[in-house]
C-alpha cells in the first residue's frame, strides 16, 4: 500500500468536506455543496495560520482517501506538557476496512510524538460504536468521561 501524508492545501478542501459529510452523522451537520459555503474557507484559513494545527490528508496511490486534524495544546499540567487532540478523522467509505485508518493513526501518533506530546486524545460520538471499537483496538483507553456544551445549533 503506497500511503502518503501531507498537509492539506486549498485544492483539497472540497474533498475533505465531502468526506466529512459522507456518513449519517456528518450528513446532518455538514453542508457539502459546490461552491462550498464560505464558513469552510474561513475555517481552513484559520487552521493554516495556526502553528498548533495540522490538517492532514492521506493519499493512496495518488488518490485522496482520508483526512484528520491534529491540534497541539500546550498546558500547565504534566509540568507544562503538550496534549495532542485528533479530530475530524475520516476515511473514504470505499477504503474503509483496508488498513488506511490504522496507517493514519500510526502516522498521527508519530507526529504527536515528534511534537513532544505526552498524550494523544480523541472523542467519538456514542452513535459510532464501530469507531469506538477501532480506537480501542489501537490502544486508546476509555479513561475519562467527556462532556460537551453546544453553544450554537
Amino acid at each position: 500500500m503506497n500511503v502518503t501524508y501531507r498537509l492539506a492545501t486549498q485544492d483539497d478542501l472540497a474533498n475533505i468536506v465531502a468526506m466529512l459529510a459522507d456518513d449519517a452523522l456528518g450528513a446532518r451537520r455538514e453542508q457539502y455543496q459546490i461552491p462550498l459555503p464560505t464558513a469552510y474557507q474561513r475555517a481552513f484559513d484559520a487552521i493554516r495560520r495556526d502553528s498548533n494545527q495540522e490538517l492532514t490528508v492521506v493519499t493512496l496511490d495518488g488518490e485522496l482517501v482520508a483526512t484528520f486534524q491534529l491540534t497541539f495544546i500546550p498546558y500547565l499540567t504534566y509540568q507544562g506538557g503538550i496534549r495532542a487532540q485528533i479530530e475530524a478523522v475520516r476515511v473514504k467509505s470505499t477504503y474503509r476496512g483496508q488498513g488506511v485508518g490504522t496507517a493514519l493513526f500510526q502516522y498521527a501518533i508519530q507526529r504527536a510524538t515528534e511534537r513532544g506530546a505526552h498524550v494523544l486524545q480523541l472523542t467519538t460520538d456514542k452513535k459510532r460504536p464501530d469507531a469506538k471499537r477501532f480506537y480501542e483496538s489501537l490502544g486508546f483507553v476509555d479513561s475519562h468521561e467527556g462532556m460537551k456544551l453546544h453553544l450554537t445549533q
